[in-house]
């Protein structure tokens, strides 16, 4: 059994906690404290009432989440967000929160292990937010745009979605996991008129229209499956845990 103190460390260490700011109102970091140590550990996209409820049930006690609990101003513990707090304080569950510094990291991020899953090369990093790039340039797989094609929709069967007017055979391709509206109006100044994402909105079929673009909106959480898992993964091995993935999966 391990403290909860030294995971914390090792965690904070390895994303980079500090040195990545986050958008206003998220906080990473741990949320929810337990008694002090820990004997499993858990890892889930999103920190949901069901996704404690499977931690529990796995009987982990250190939830690692890429979409923690906190997001916004504090709001009164009253309702649901009573009976989340109160489920994982009644059950001994920590809870560590890991969003940007998760997205782009250049080794256990969801950008690169994306990029890695499906065999492209990063080349470069863009799209700065408070001085630290989030989102990924890779190389374009040889068989150009249909290869890439290919190889989303059998990554990503369920949420596999594709806006193709750019060009058939791209120089490069972004990756930005999640929501990926913000590197719209970056792709062509950054040498490339293609990315993949989790999530877009409906102008933006338009904008690929209009702009020559190929959108691959693959599933906000699909494609941030990644990064807790390797967090996880490697928390488990440094200190001789066991370790799961609770997947709550998600058709956005």
């Amino acid at each position: 059994m391990s403290t909860l103190q030294e995971i914390i460390a090792f965690c904070d260490a390895r994303t980079r906690r500090t040195e990545i700011r986050d958008f206003e109102g998220a906080h990473n970091g741990l949320q929810i404290e337990n008694n002090g140590s820990v004997k499993k550990i858990a890892a889930s996209v999103d920190g949901s009432r069901a996704s404690f409820q499977a931690a529990i049930e796995a009987d982990a006690d250190f939830l690692i989440c890429h979409h923690g609990v906190y997001w916004n101003p504090p709001v009164p513990l009253t309702g649901p967000a009573h009976a989340k707090i109160k489920l994982a304080l009644d059950h001994n569950l920590a809870v560590y929160g890991s969003h940007l510094p998760l997205d782009c990291h250049p080794e256990i991020g969801n950008n690169a292990l994306l990029a890695k899953t499906l065999g492209l090369n990063p080349v470069d990093t863009f799209l700065p937010y408070e001085g630290q790039d989030i989102a990924v340039l890779t190389n374009a797989p040889e068989g150009g745009r249909r290869e890439l094609a290919q190889k989303l929709e059998a990554c990503f069967s369920e949420t596999y979605q594709a806006i193709e007017y750019g060009s058939e055979r791209p120089q490069r391709v972004a990756i930005l996991t999640g929501s990926g509206q913000s590197a719209i109006p970056h792709l062509l100044p950054n040498g490339t008129d293609t990315l993949i994402t989790g999530e877009l909105r409906q102008h933006h079929f338009s904008m690929a229209q209009e702009l020559g673009l190929n959108l691959y909106p693959c599933g906000h959480y699909a494609t941030e499956i990644f990064g807790v898992q390797a967090l996880a993964a490697e928390v488990a091995r440094q200190f001789k845990l066991d370790w799961v993935f609770l997947d709550q999966p998600c058709p956005l």
